[in-house]
């Protein structure tokens, strides 16, 4: 009960001082309960087609209209929601843990493990995102598990590893100077339990905010994927799907097609990059102070 009541007035202070953060995970609240209970937010299933009510404008049947097949874009937005959000997170914890993994043992260690880690490093980065995760899932092609592409997971999630590692790394940086480390080494403390003891915990912060960021950038560059035809495929409601095909065709008669799906991924990644930056501020002593 002293837990749930600390972390109630947590949750409270962080709504007084970071306004705007409050703001994005109130919308982040509100995106995910669509993405769950999206069976019950609305009663269309989201690959009917429905050819006598293609491209209807927006009406109280249709509250953001019909695509040109007659599809509800409300609903496929919605379900959409739970695409973006499951392969954004799914992507960002495997590439912030893995970068996070070899961030903190790059700089541990030091000498020539750091040298060949971060010449590694180097060589991904070198590749601009869009261009690797569009190679990774041309050549991997798709994986479905429980109706999730692992492939496309992978594709986005590898190019958020050497951006989360740089990051870890310069926190590890810091860390492994300190003198309880020192004296952790001193004692005879193994490796492992000096990085998982003294290590780890430390750089919770930093993790904590690459790990928000980067599902706004992994949910942006799904869409990306998606709108060049190697993301989500039809009939499978996606955002950045939604906006490729027919929609630009019919962009001066239902211009309802490209606009709320467009919306839907400006205000998701909008989110995400408010509470982000006000998590940030919130875990920094110097911000906070």
């Amino acid at each position: 009960m002293a837990m749930l009541t600390r972390s109630f007035n947590n949750a409270l202070l962080f709504c007084r001082l970071q306004p705007l953060g409050a703001l994005g995970l109130l919308i982040i609240v509100v995106m995910a309960g669509c993405a769950v209970l999206a069976e019950q937010v609305t009663l269309y299933n989201p690959e009917a087609v429905d050819f006598g009510a293609m491209l209807s404008g927006p009406s109280s049947e249709h509250p953001f209209g019909t695509d040109s097949f007659g599809r509800d874009i409300f609903t496929r937005i919605v379900y959409g929601a739970r695409t973006a959000l499951t392969i954004g997170f799914l992507s960002s914890m495997i590439g912030c843990h893995i970068g996070a993994a070899i961030g903190i043992a790059s700089a541990y260690h030091g000498g020539w493990v750091d040298l060949l880690l971060q010449r590694f490093i180097d060589i991904i980065l070198s590749f601009p995102i869009v261009v690797l995760a569009l190679v990774v899932v041309a050549v991997m092609g798709k994986t479905m598990v429980l109706g999730i592409d692992l492939n496309l997971v992978f594709a986005i999630a590898i190019p958020i590893i050497p951006r989360s590692c740089r990051v870890i790394r310069a926190a590890t940086l810091s860390i492994r100077t300190q003198p309880y480390v020192d004296a952790a080494r001193a004692g005879g403390y193994s490796t492992v339990y000096i990085l998982l003891r003294y290590i780890a915990p430390n750089v919770i912060a930093p993790f904590l905010v690459l790990l928000t960021a980067y599902i706004a950038q992994a949910i942006l560059l799904e869409a990306s994927l998606s709108f060049l035809g190697l993301g989500v495929t039809e009939p499978k409601p996606a955002w950045g799907l939604m906006l490729a095909g027919d929609s630009a065709n019919f962009y001066n008669e239902a211009p309802w097609m490209i606009l709320f799906p467009g919306l839907a991924i400006s205000l998701s990644v909008f989110a995400f990059n408010l509470f982000g930056d006000s998590l940030r501020d919130w875990l920094d002593p110097k911000y906070r102070n």
